[in-house]
């Protein structure tokens, strides 16, 4: 089935042709939400939660873009909005922290993506945790590059911006990259 023919099955509500969207964006949505909020437990419920937002608005799909892109940019509202929830939850614990009431908040402690080979492990780490601090935008077109493989063409479709934007947005990245990475290694 092509994207075509996929995009009307799904238009006319066939659970088949949901499942083979499923099958072959799965990967992709869980990836792009592991890099972003290097957490399992979120990136499981992110991407759950993506499917269910194709799912429903699947019918106001106009193909102006391509299926994956239109998905990437759902992935990454997503993940965007979950870290300002999971942010919030922060600043909130510490308040409770404050008048005595604790809350568990999650960190992003041993996050390993899982496309990272075994040796190379603890240095990913290091790195993802160098990325979660950079700017969303540096974030969103780093993580797209560098961990999805994305061509500076198909982020700037993700992103709904221009390739130079898009350059710039690496360019600066790469040099928050470095400070930070250089700040670690002293």
């Amino acid at each position: 089935m092509d994207e075509s023919q996929l995009i009307i099955a799904l238009q006319n509500h066939d659970e088949f042709a949901f499942s083979i969207l499923v099958k072959r964006h799965e990967q992709m949505v869980f990836n792009t939400a592991m890099s972003m909020l290097q957490n399992i437990e979120d990136a499981e419920d992110t991407a759950q939660d993506v499917f269910i937002q194709v799912h429903g608005s699947i019918k106001d799909f106009k193909e102006e873009a391509k299926l994956s892109t239109w998905m990437y940019r759902i992935t990454i509202t997503k993940c965007l909005d979950r870290l300002r929830r999971n942010k919030t939850k922060k600043r909130f614990a510490v308040v409770q922290s404050l008048f005595g009431v604790r809350d568990e908040v999650k960190e992003p402690t041993n996050f390993y993506h899982p496309g990272v080979q075994l040796d190379d492990k603890e240095r990913s780490a290091i790195l993802f945790k160098a990325i979660a601090r950079l700017p969303d935008n540096q974030k969103i077109a780093y993580t797209l590059n560098k961990v999805e493989g994305l061509s500076y063409q198909h982020i700037a479709e993700v992103m709904n911006t221009t390739v130079s934007a898009v350059e710039s947005y690496m360019h600066r990245a790469k040099q928050h990259l470095k400070k930070y990475l250089s700040d670690f290694y002293k």
